[in-house]
């Protein structure tokens, strides 16, 4: 069967309407380690070291400071006074978003979004965690569900 000029056109536009991508989401929280702070577990040499664990369970708050969630996980120190590798997970009413990677001692640090559940799953992309020096971290998710 010949192809006709409608045919191909209409198999190109089906083509790159698949190829095309949304414009990721983005949910802004903060993560409250004021009063619920980091338990820290010293771990081989006294005082920071590689392999000290940081385990938190924390309030997590929306722009206008109202709780909105909770925020909790571990993370391992990997590189004195520079880094920890950590996961945690940021838990919602409608669901809860995974998230992993290496955490900044200062600055900002690009974290991977590697799951969810509930109207998170099937999330992707990433998350920058910014510590605020006040014991709050704001941490910027831009992600896609599919």
């Amino acid at each position: 069967m010949p192809y006709t000029f409608s045919r191909i056109l209409f198999v190109s536009l089906l083509g790159m309407a698949s190829c095309t991508q949304e414009l990721p989401q983005t949910l802004e929280t903060i993560a409250d380690a004021r009063i619920h702070k980091a338990k820290f577990i010293d771990r081989g040499e006294p005082g920071d070291s590689v392999g000290d664990i940081l385990a938190f369970d924390q309030p997590l708050l929306n722009k206008k400071a109202e709780q909105i969630g909770n925020n909790s996980g571990t993370c391992i120190r990997t590189r004195t006074g520079h880094s920890f590798q950590c996961q945690w997970t940021l838990t919602l009413k409608n669901g809860s978003i995974q998230v992993a990677g290496r955490e900044l001692d200062e600055g900002a640090s690009e974290i991977a979004i590697v799951g969810g559940t509930g109207r998170y799953a099937g999330i992707s992309g990433q998350m920058e965690s910014v510590n605020n020096g006040d014991g709050t971290f704001t941490q910027t998710l831009h992600y896609w569900i599919r």
